[in-house]
């Protein structure tokens, strides 16, 4: 009886691959000869499709950004509701793949994915009225909140051990210890906090750009 074969490789088998590796391990996990072994391939065989570990890497990252929706900028969505709604995708995808986002914040660089992000709501911002210089600032001050958002969790950073935060020391910190078992929500209402705040305060400026017109 024949052997099954094995799966053809390809680049989106590689860049699945890597990703996994990526979530599970972290960026120093991945490199051709791991990779190759998770693929049961030879490792000569990965440069066919990739030059280099860092190629690999920019791709994986290109994946995430494609998972972050568009659609709010093309539905009709007025620009605030359309950004709200962009910045909670764009958390989303960067949540599920923390250990991505320091490839990410270097910028889009010249992945597709990210480039078409970046398109998306720059040009969405313009063809709401904003002057394009304000509206490249939006898209990097957006960026610089999501990604510093998906880079850790506060909550997740105090220790559950009350011993931890002798009142002493920390007049203000007696709860502290509780807040790791409520990660998920103290981060949701800290970040729908913070964005609120942020488009306040761009909704007070648009007002103003809207006078000059």
């Amino acid at each position: 009886m024949a052997r099954p074969r094995k799966p053809l490789l390809s680049t989106d088998r590689i860049v699945e691959t890597a990703r996994a590796l990526v979530d599970a391990e972290g960026l120093a996990a991945v490199s051709t000869r791991r990779l190759a072994a998770e693929l049961g391939v030879s490792g000569p065989s990965l440069y066919n499709h990739f030059r280099t570990k860092d190629e690999i890497l920019e791709a994986v990252a290109d994946s995430v950004s494609a998972q972050v929706d568009l659609s709010m900028f093309e539905d009709g969505r007025d620009w605030r509701t359309a950004l709200h709604d962009w910045a909670v995708s764009y958390r989303n995808a960067l949540r599920d793949h923390p250990n991505i986002v320091p490839v990410l914040a270097r910028g889009p660089g010249r992945r597709p994915a990210a480039l078409r992000l970046a398109d998306a709501a720059y040009g969405a911002m313009v063809e709401a009225g904003w002057p394009p210089a304000q509206a490249t600032s939006i898209g990097a001050l957006m960026r610089y909140f999501i990604m510093g958002s998906a880079l850790g969790s506060f909550a997740g950073g105090f220790v559950d051990d009350a011993s931890a935060y002798d009142p002493a020391d920390y007049p203000h910190l007696g709860q502290a210890h509780l807040l790791a078992e409520q990660q998920e929500k103290i981060d949701e209402r800290a970040f729908e906090a913070g964005l609120t705040a942020l488009l306040d305060g761009l909704a007070l400026q648009y007002e103003r750009v809207r006078q000059q017109v």
